[in-house]
């Protein structure tokens, strides 16, 4: 099952161990790595936002790519058949590691993991990039309404130079497995970049409603459904052939 296959590589990651004798280790020298920057970004409003990611770096001979593990709470959801029409429509690429509930609120859900493989911009060599839809969840009401504020961590950022079947050692970063493409059909080794400099989280505010006001809200509802009834009721009478 590609769920199972996508835990265990992204969830399990662990040191690759040496490179072999007859593997060819390339790629980029490691005064290159500290060209490259990544920003987060949140646009749009309300419950239905987008999550924009960058990654910058110094142009190389060999195309690189950049897969972001981006570790989601409660309080948001992603829908996988948005996703899913996206890649088809934009080339988007994201992979969930569980299924995710649409319907669910916040308090009755749990956190889950979402890989992005970035894009090459383009006419813009050196730069990567994926913009990605989230929603809010609904959240419990509170005493006198207000905002409910949704925390989302920072973003692990792994790169690979597409051509490079070893990795350099010696790097002062991490080298993990993780799924080579998003069709998460085979493994890959992956240097994880340490020492970004991105926000430890980035804040959602989305608005809860107000306890106090049930009563008057449900004698409305009610009191409008009557007043339907009423009038629906009286046409059919009016106008029905019995």
């Amino acid at each position: 099952m590609l769920l199972l296959h996508f835990a265990l590589s992204v969830f399990r990651l662990t040191p690759c161990e040496a490179s072999r004798k007859d593997e060819v280790i390339c790629g980029p020298a490691s005064a290159w790595f500290e060209s490259v920057d990544m920003s987060v970004d949140v646009a749009k409003r309300g419950f239905h936002r987008e999550l924009l990611y960058e990654v910058h770096h110094d142009p190389t001979p060999q195309a690189i790519k950049a897969l972001v593990i981006q570790r989601l709470p409660s309080g948001v959801y992603m829908d996988q058949y948005q996703l899913a029409s996206l890649r088809e429509d934009t080339g988007l690429q994201v992979l969930l590691d569980s299924a995710v509930s649409l319907e669910d609120p916040a308090h009755m859900s749990s956190g889950f993991s979402a890989l992005v493989y970035l894009s090459p911009a383009d006419g813009l060599p050196g730069l990567l990039q994926a913009v990605v839809p989230v929603h809010g969840r609904y959240h419990r009401p509170s005493s006198s309404g207000g905002w409910e504020r949704v925390y989302i961590e920072g973003p692990r950022l792994l790169l690979r130079p597409e051509s490079c079947e070893t990795l350099p050692s010696g790097l002062p970063h991490r080298v993990v497995e993780a799924p080579c493409t998003v069709q998460n059909q085979s493994v890959c080794s992956w240097l994880e970049i340490q020492g970004l400099q991105v926000p430890d989280s980035v804040t959602l505010e989305l608005p809860v409603g107000d306890f106090s006001l049930t009563g008057p809200v449900c004698a409305g509802t009610i009191l409008a459904t009557l007043l339907c009834f009423a009038l629906l009721f009286r046409t059919i009478w009016k106008h029905g052939i019995f």
